[in-house]
Formats: structure tokens, C-alpha cells, sequence
């Protein structure tokens, strides 16, 4: 069978060969392809001593087994020595704001918990400690010590905490009410957020309205 080389360009470098290959085609096409210019094609270099190979795959993301089929025709010719294999990652990184990290524990007097991202804490802040994180901040448990959220400059950052006694709350650079204050508090989950540059307390169950991209329950 007759194959249209277009699909696989071979150059060569200074210590060695870069094979690129095309990130549009169907990966069918591409074996093929593959195959085919390595049988008949650079006889002169493939029947040569060992040559270190750079494989590069584009924007194009194969699994496992795919990436061995490529490997597998390469490895044919045995002067070919596989150097590396350059294609983007499977999964793109994720955003540390985006996710939410779960630790549970107490955090004691002259303790800080220090997290970059947003933190689900299950347990107690005690007077004197302190939690402190670039995103949100959720407190399943008391926080009777300093908590501050958005810690890089993030205004959009909260502080949820089931009881709400701190010493200090901190959103950006925005310092809470003094701590008595907070006394004499509904024992309902409360959360703190940023209105107009001043810190606010409301219920956890309205917080949807500071963070719409939260998903709502709404029954049936």
C-alpha cells in the first residue's frame, strides 16, 4: 500500500534525529505512516550506528499503550535509541484556588496551619491558633483563634466556621471587629466575606450569593 508522506517529518540535529509527528491526523494514519518511511526511506541513517531519537507529538495526547505503539515501530531499527518523547500533559494542573483540600486535627495555641488553596478543616481552631490560606477557609468545628483567607490579596475568599468565636478573622488585608464583638452569636454556621471593602457575617446557607459558581441544591 502507497502512503502520502505528510503526516511524519524527520530532521536531523547535532547529536542526533527529531521526529515530528503530525497532531491533526488519525493515529491509524500515523503508524502507517510511520512505519512505512522508516522501511523505505533514510535507508543510509536507520542501517547506521545508534542515533539518539527526540519524538515529538504536538498538541496530540495518547495513552499508555499508544504511546508504546509509537515506540514499538521506532524500536524496529535497532540504531534507534529513544532519547525522550515531548507531547502536553494528559491533564492540565489544577488550580490550587479551584480545589479544596481536606485536613482534620486541632490547631492549638501558638500553632499555624499554613495551606496554599482552599482548606476543609474538620476540627477545632483553639484560642490562639491560627489557619491561614491563599483561598477559602471551611471549618467544620469551633474557631475560638485568627483565621485568614485570601492571604495573596484575594477578596473573593471566605471564612465558614460551624461556631464563629475568633480572636481575629482576616479576608486580603481587611482585619475583622473586635473579638467581643462576636459574642452572644447564633450558634448556626456562619460565614465571613468582603462587601464594599468591610467584612460581613451571614448564614453558611447564603452564601451562594457571594459564590455563585458554588453549586446550589435545590430538591425536587
Amino acid at each position: 500500500m502507497t502512503v502520502k508522506p505528510n503526516h511524519v517529518t524527520i530532521k536531523g540535529i547535532k547529536d542526533g534525529l527529531v521526529f515530528l509527528l503530525d497532531d491533526k491526523c488519525e493515529l491509524g494514519t500515523l503508524l502507517e505512516e510511520l512505519r512505512y518511511k522508516l522501511e523505505h526511506s533514510h535507508q543510509n541513517i536507520l542501517t547506521g550506528p545508534i542515533i539518539h531519537v527526540d519524538v515529538k507529538l504536538g498538541t496530540r495526547i495518547v495513552s499508555d499503550d499508544q504511546k508504546e505503539s509509537i515506540l514499538d515501530i521506532l524500536r524496529q531499527k535497532g540504531n534507534l535509541l529513544i532519547r525522550s518523547v515531548e507531547m502536553p500533559d494528559s491533564e492540565p494542573a489544577a488550580d490550587p484556588l479551584k480545589s479544596l483540600t481536606t485536613m482534620c486535627g486541632i490547631v492549638r495555641s501558638g500553632q499555624v496551619l499554613h495551606h496554599e488553596g482552599n482548606l476543609m478543616f474538620l476540627g477545632d481552631v483553639n484560642p490562639g491558633g491560627t489557619i491561614a490560606c491563599t483561598g477559602d477557609i471551611f471549618i467544620l468545628g469551633s474557631l475560638r483563634g485568627m483565621a485568614h483567607a485570601g492571604l495573596e490579596g484575594n477578596e473573593e475568599a471566605v471564612i465558614a466556621a460551624s461556631y464563629l468565636a475568633p480572636t481575629q478573622l482576616r479576608i486580603a488585608e481587611v482585619i475583622s471587629r473586635p473579638p467581643d464583638e462576636w459574642e452572644n452569636r447564633e450558634t448556626s454556621m456562619e460565614f465571613a466575606f468582603l462587601s464594599d471593602g468591610k467584612m460581613q457575617i451571614d448564614k453558611i446557607s447564603n452564601i451562594l450569593r457571594m459564590r455563585p459558581d458554588f453549586i446550589a441544591f435545590k430538591g425536587v
